[in-house]
């Protein structure tokens, strides 16, 4: 495998350069953050960090990278050279994928120099950003129909064939349980499945030759599409004609709705379905699905037993992308001391937390999660004590969690990669989608829900919060004399 390091924005490159030239390459920290829930949701599944480790130990730049750079006019040979010999060598910690995760929270800390710390920007929030978002909405899905049969079908539709692949793999970890999506199956061992489209039923002389085909071929998977020419008419009756001829021979069918009123439809298949005695006959459906209409279907109570789910899942529906950003936490200072920087803006809520970071969840054992604290890395938090939580924004807003509130408090970084290797063993995706699901089951379902959930509360230690008050104001005072 290899990642071409060209995956960057350029100004990465000029900036690189001049830490180059300059002799300005100190040791950094760096956290990828997001700011907001999309979806107008109450969380996120955070996912696509062993995807990251494998792209971050087989980056670098080859021969024809170099020559392109070349090309260019605008690199020095020195550099070229550099850039050349580059592999990423520094460490990384985060939270494990699959966690639930909340804004504001460091969820991956890169400790590294500053260039290199530079160069993989791109690649990182690119690989974090989309799969974190696709794999919410999966969740959102999963948890609308009830945890039911979700199929993700999105190949057609996602945003190129790297971007469907992964779409899959995110899909699949947020709770969809099979993909249409070959290349997944074999990359990532996702269950595979389809049947047919209505170009199948088309090219025969009649519908039902063209069932009666397919079951003949795949009498354990027998899925027939029944809207090709009237869904209430020919299309149903021949299923049911396939249906009993099946039963015979002990197999079951089942159908598929792509298309038409997906609440009044179901209801009169089903009927019909066992009046004709194929009370096993389950009822698939498709055609632009999001959570609001599974929810509604569901909630509905229409007989639906699966569900395939494709563009609105692996495009982000109306969500086009999930806001992480990448900012630096710390650097080497000139006495070789690692010292807390922050990006200071107009707006608070930009203002970023300074220092190195871990963050804690605060569970109890029959409420579950309760409330997430960002502290410093080298703060001591252990249970049996009271912790102060601060707003991360308004600055006298807190509340006191008691020792008798809380019965464990978890640290969820951890160091994932040293030294540019991958430290911990890398788990299937099937263990990735087993750890979000268990992720999501310690939160109440009042933060889960699809309007109007209720906040998490993600809140800064007092440690932590006198020190973004500490450099904020000397921040300022240091801009009033240099005015």
């Amino acid at each position: 495998m290899h990642i071409s390091a060209l995956t960057t924005d350029f100004y990465e490159l000029t900036m690189m350069q001049g830490y180059f030239s300059n002799q300005h390459n100190p040791q950094v920290v760096f956290d990828m953050f997001y700011r907001n829930n999309p979806f107008e949701g109450g969380y996120v599944v955070f996912a696509g960090l062993q995807d990251l480790i494998d792209k971050l130990q087989a980056i670098s730049f080859s021969k024809e990278d170099i020559e392109y750079l070349q090309s260019l006019g605008k690199f020095t040979p020195d550099f070229l050279s550099y850039l050349s010999e580059y592999h990423f060598s520094g460490d990384l910690y985060a939270m494990e994928e699959g966690t639930v995760v909340f804004p504001g929270e460091p969820l991956v800390r890169i400790h590294t120099n500053l260039i290199e710390a530079q160069l993989i920007e791109g690649l990182l929030l690119n690989t974090l950003n989309f799969q974190s978002l696709i794999a919410t909405k999966a969740s959102r899905m999963a948890l609308a129909s009830g945890r039911g049969s979700l199929m993700e079908f999105g190949l057609r539709r996602a945003q190129g064939s790297d971007g469907a692949l992964s779409a899959s793999r995110a899909a699949f970890i947020g709770g969809c349980q099979v993909t249409s999506n070959t290349l997944a199956g074999k990359e990532f061992g996702i269950p595979v499945a389809g049947t047919m489209a209505h170009s199948w039923i088309m090219s025969f002389d009649s519908e039902l030759e063209s069932f009666r085909s397919y079951a003949e071929l795949y009498p354990d998977n027998t899925v027939l599409l029944i809207d090709t020419y009237d869904t209430l008419g020919s299309g149903i009756d021949n299923a049911i004609i396939v249906g009993r001829e099946q039963k015979q021979k002990g197999k079951k069918i089942g159908v598929r709705i792509d298309s038409g009123d997906l609440s009044y439809l179901p209801r009169i298949i089903r009927k019909r379905l066992d009046a004709a005695g194929l009370e096993d006959a389950s009822i698939v459906v498709s055609n632009d699905l999001t959570e609001e209409i599974v929810q509604t279907l569901v909630h509905d109570q229409v007989p639906i037993d699966s569900w395939g789910i494709g563009t609105h899942l692996v495009t982000g529906g109306s969500q086009a992308s999930l806001n992480g950003v990448y900012k630096l936490a710390a650097k080497e200072s000139i006495y070789g001391k690692i010292i807390p920087t922050m990006k200071i803006s107009n707006s608070f809520e930009k203002t970023t937390n300074p220092g190195i970071k871990q963050v804690y969840r605060f569970s109890d054992n029959d409420v579950g999660s309760l409330a997430d604290l960002v502290s410093l890395d080298n703060e001591e938090i252990t249970t049996g004590k009271k912790y102060t939580f601060y707003h991360p924004f308004a600055e006298a807003d807190f509340f006191e969690m008691h020792s008798d509130k809380y019965t464990s408090i978890e640290p969820l970084i951890k160091k994932q990669m040293e030294n540019g290797k991958r430290i911990t063993v890398k788990p299937s995706v099937q263990e990735i989608q087993a750890y979000a699901q268990k992720s999501l089951d310690t939160f109440h379902k009042s933060y889960l829900r699809q309007i109007n959930p209720h906040v998490y509360k993600v809140s800064l230690s007092a440690k932590l919060k006198k020190l973004k008050m500490d450099l904020l104001v000397a921040q300022r005072r240091k801009t009033r004399e240099e005015l």
